[in-house]
């Protein structure tokens, strides 16, 4: 999934002084950004005050929306490096394309799982014919210094771990839940995990206290630690949980989100995170000139320009003046 917003501006994320190290409940609204012609995301992270949950940098939410009659997702190449993008549908279908040769359409709690590592190129468009309905997330997960320059790959599971508990069913995507691991390749400790209730439903799930944590509403009505969570909406929880109360008033839908903090300091920047404003640049220009991020091939239409990069420049720690 791509940032289309053409006024994209430099983001510092990561370090330890953004996190909360306690728990809280901190309710996140989304930014609404167009994305193609036809599909409107509600942008969760980054947010205003809450840049990362973990390792996890980016969130959209989007749809359930009717392409019965429209083209439905249409993203054109575009490039990513410095970390992992996640797919996840409740509804829909998405075909993706990478320039490593991939081609696979994921469909409904089926995992779709690119590491860009140092440079990758990809599209995402709504098969034809498609389904009526598209609704779903798309995810990035920062990748440490350590593993960030790894061989660009794609992942896709279609059957992921389960767990289960009177009127709960938890697929574990990314990471561990409860002793369920993904067979997603993870470079942190992670957990991402789509939680379906039903109406009714009250338990405790278990958590890591050194994670920290959010939830993101998908669908229904939920409360999340006696907060209610509407669809679209973020909760942020701090860290130090070892369990988590939900309620769900109807059949609702919810996305786990959690990790350790992520140590690092981060610079992001339209669709790459990097550690200096330099690799930012030199990245925007890679893409623009037409080397290191490869080619998709197949796609009906030209690639994705890059917006400009802010002049402002960024300090020592990636802290901007």
């Amino acid at each position: 999934m791509s940032n289309l917003d053409r006024q994209a501006t430099l983001q510092v994320c990561g370090g330890r002084g953004f996190v909360v190290a306690e728990p809280v409940r901190e309710l996140l609204s989304p930014r609404h950004v167009q994305l193609g012609e036809s599909t409107e995301v509600r942008r969760l992270l980054p947010n205003l005050g809450r840049r990362m949950v973990g390792a996890w940098a980016f969130v959209d939410h989007y749809g359930p929306d009717d392409i019965a009659d429209e083209a439905g997702m249409q993203v054109p190449p575009h490039p990513h490096m410095g970390l992992q993008t996640v797919s996840w549908l409740h509804e829909g279908e998405v075909l993706h394309r990478d320039s490593t040769g991939s081609l696979q359409t994921i469909r409904p709690r089926e995992l779709g799982l690119m590491t860009s590592g140092r440079a990758i190129s990809h599209s995402e468009e709504s098969p034809r014919p498609h389904a009526r309905y598209l609704h779903g997330a798309q995810l990035w997960v920062a990748l440490p210094d350590a593993h960030r320059h790894v061989e660009p790959h794609f992942q896709h599971h279609a059957e992921l771990p389960r767990v289960t508990a009177p009127g709960l069913t938890a697929t574990v995507i990314l990471g561990a839940l409860d002793g369920a691991v993904s067979p997603g390749t993870a470079y942190t400790p992670i957990t991402g995990a789509d939680l379906a209730l039903t109406a009714g439903t009250e338990l405790r799930l278990p958590l890591d206290p050194d994670f920290e944590y959010a939830v993101l509403a998908m669908s229904g009505e939920a409360h999340v630690d006696d907060v209610p969570v509407l669809p679209g909406s973020m909760l942020y929880l701090g860290c130090g949980r070892t369990e988590l109360p939900l309620r769900a008033a109807s059949d609702a839908g919810l996305m786990l989100l959690g990790g350790e903090p992520f140590e690092e300091e981060l610079v992001m920047w339209w669709n790459f995170v990097g550690r200096t404003d330099e690799e930012i640049r030199q990245a925007r220009e890679d893409w623009m000139t037409g080397s290191r991020f490869g080619e998709v091939k197949g796609y009906e239409g030209g690639r994705l320009a890059a917006p400009e990069v802010p002049p402002t420049p960024l300090k020592a720690r990636g802290r901007v003046r």
